[in-house]
């Protein structure tokens, strides 16, 4: 068996990809927020967060293989690399860098052929999704808010994802951020001006609010206030960079914009 045997992935996205790829048994210990797979809770050890980790707890599983994402996982890395483990931290954004890391997690665990297999699967569904948005009659302006305090809007894959099910992002601009401190509205009311049709509220870790939402000064002018539609995206869905992602999220987003499209047919 080539490549690494002792995986602990700090966040759900490699999790995820290595259950899907029939590879779970490489992994020794996950992030305590991951829910997909939900027999992976069951299964291995919790040994992060995602900001933090219990070091001591992830040296004592032996790893050989430590994968995480993102700058905001740095202090973690950088503290195993010093205890002599290899890690791997990933930094995709994109619809494109999420199909492109699937195919090199699965090329690193030695199984190529099926991660490719497993990423064309996720493309075709997403050209299905884009063909059936493709017959609307009117894409929605959408804003997506990832955090509400303060506002931060959603992140680049977020935005792909969002036109690829037949939406317009309100703030392509920002999209194009990776880091989410710029995202951050600095002026709450530049949504009001952009008149989202829809507002879709994926708040990491809190449920979203519709009613605080609305009660923003100024925001009953926004058609989506107007017309009660906000919605919530659930953040496991949508916020990891991962196969959640491109299948659950992406679809929950499509039937929100079908149905706001079917109510003004």
């Amino acid at each position: 068996m080539s490549g690494p045997q002792r995986i602990v992935c700090l966040t759900e996205e490699p999790t995820e990809v290595l259950y899907a790829l029939g590879e779970q048994h490489r992994i020794v210990g996950i992030s305590g927020f991951t829910v997909r797979p939900p027999r992976a809770r069951r299964e291995k050890p919790k040994v992060s967060a995602f900001t933090s980790a219990r070091i001591d707890e992830i040296l004592k599983l032996e790893p050989d293989f430590v994968i995480g994402f993102s700058d905001i996982q740095a202090d973690i890395a950088s503290e195993l690399i010093r205890r002599g483990v290899e890690v791997w931290i990933s930094n995709h954004r994109s619809v494109e860098g999420i199909l492109d890391y699937v195919r090199r997690l699965g090329a690193l665990v030695g199984a190529a052929e099926r991660a490719n297999a497993y990423a064309d699967e996720l493309r075709r569904g997403l050209d299905a999704i884009a063909r059936e948005a493709a017959a609307l009659p009117r894409r929605p302006r959408v804003y997506f808010e990832e955090w509400d305090d303060p506002p931060i809007t959603g992140i680049r894959w977020v935005a792909e994802l969002v036109r690829i099910a037949g939406g317009d992002d309100v703030f392509p601009e920002l999209a194009a951020e990776p880091l989410a401190k710029a995202r951050i509205l600095a002026d709450a009311s530049e949504v009001v001006r952009r008149a989202p049709d829809i507002v879709l509220g994926s708040w990491c870790g809190k449920k979203f609010r519709a009613e605080k939402v609305a009660a923003r000064p100024g925001w009953s002018a926004i058609p989506a206030v107007r017309d009660g539609e906000l919605h919530e995206i659930k953040s496991p869905i949508i916020l990891q960079p991962g196969p959640a992602a491109l299948t659950d999220g992406v679809r929950e987003i499509a039937r929100i914009v079908h149905a706001w499209a079917a109510r003004r047919a």
